[in-house]
């Protein structure tokens, strides 16, 4: 398990910084946000310290997602929302303000004016095909 001195999410994870615990195992981490966009909304986050996606190990995502699903079940029964986001965000443009691997589980309501959600706009076939042939020469 590696942390980071200064950072809030280890800070939790060491008990330095008191939270809503939800659940917690060897690997991961789950409590509420305090600052939370509907009742339920909680964070999960691996006890290893890494930014985001690209810094984190496979085996820490694995950890992560399978916690949140656990607490993603455990909202469904609590709340029985319409519709729940499992979202995770890397990098400023994306509103990442915890520069630590987390996945947020937001139990959603219809029309709950949130705005992550987009319209849908069909794409362009031939630049959807040329895109697909680059991100597969990178992978």
């Amino acid at each position: 398990m590696t942390l980071d001195a200064d950072c809030i999410f280890c800070k939790i994870i060491r008990s330095e910084i008191p939270c809503f615990k939800l659940h917690e195992d060897d690997r991961t981490l789950a409590f509420l946000d305090i600052n939370p966009v509907h009742p339920g909304h909680a964070l999960v986050v691996p006890k290893h310290h890494a930014a985001d996606v690209f810094e984190t190990p496979a085996e820490w995502l694995s950890a992560t997602v399978e916690t949140a699903q656990r607490v993603a079940q455990a909202v469904r029964a609590t709340f029985d929302p319409p519709g729940l986001n499992l979202l995770q965000c890397n990098g400023p443009a994306a509103a990442q303000s915890v520069a630590h691997y987390h996945m947020h589980v937001i139990p959603r309501a219809t029309d709950d004016g949130l705005t992550m959600n987009w319209a849908l706009v069909p794409g362009d076939m031939d630049e959807l095909a040329r895109i697909a042939e680059q991100i597969r020469t990178n992978m």
